[in-house]
């Protein structure tokens, strides 16, 4: 696979979400971790799921709640894979994510259908767990535009911890960044290699098929628009 970084911010505007002006947040991928914090020799707030750092405890995980009956995506409507266009542009603008990532997340994850729920519990178009969600100060799991601003909140501190690195960020969202960093890379779960693979596919589909709908439709083969420009300012030229 092609090697992709995701870019870094200079600095992350969190207050505009309500969190008290982070710059890195590490979450685990169990739902039931603590979460300890600390303040670094610039005076920014880190908190991560390790309690080797020094840190006070922030929060005290849970025991996982029990799970409730699955929704599998049902809506076949064509418009659904654009009537979040200006959700998703607003949460990658504001946490510099690649907008191609997003959609491929929510392709996969609940093909643009917000009812979704998992056998395991995770809701919503960007399948977030509910104390994922509450550590993420998603007030509404079930709202649309909440579960996308969780979501891609959740890839940028992935991406922050693992350097960028696009296959990474999309295991450990998958997968949780424990199991990454525990076998230094894409853990041997064949769902999460499958998971990877699918979101990689659906994001460089999203970066060359200009057209959203055609992009998600993995049946559908579309020239990028560049191409079908050239071929129709050739074929006018022709006549």
């Amino acid at each position: 696979m092609e090697s992709v970084t995701i870019p870094f911010p200079v600095r992350f505007p969190f207050r505009k979400l309500g969190l008290p002006g982070l710059a890195l947040l590490v979450f685990s991928g169990s739902a039931a971790a603590d979460i300890y914090s600390y303040t670094d020799a610039q005076g920014v707030i880190h908190f991560t799921n390790r309690p080797g750092t020094g840190g006070k405890l922030y929060i005290k995980g849970d025991a996982p709640k029990a799970a409730g009956p699955s929704f599998m995506p049902q809506d076949r409507d064509p418009a659904r894979f654009t009537r979040y266009n200006d959700v998703i542009r607003e949460a990658c603008t504001l946490y510099q994510i690649p907008e191609q990532l997003v959609r491929a997340v929510i392709k996969v994850e609940s093909d643009y259908d917000p009812r979704a729920v998992s056998v395991a519990g995770a809701r919503g178009l960007m399948q977030l767990m509910p104390d994922t969600a509450d550590r993420l100060q998603v007030k509404d799991i079930n709202d649309p535009r909440e579960n996308i601003f969780g979501g891609v909140r959740f890839l940028r501190i992935l991406a922050n911890d693992l350097n960028g690195d696009l296959e990474l960020t999309v295991a450990a969202y998958n997968a949780g960044e424990d199991a990454v960093v525990r076998y230094g890379g894409i853990p041997p779960y064949g769902e999460t290699r499958d998971y990877v693979v699918k979101v990689t596919g659906f994001y460089r589909r999203y970066r060359t098929i200009q057209d959203v709908v055609d992009a998600s439709l993995p049946g559908v083969v579309t020239q990028p628009a560049a191409i079908q420009n050239a071929v129709a300012q050739a074929a006018a030229s022709a006549k």
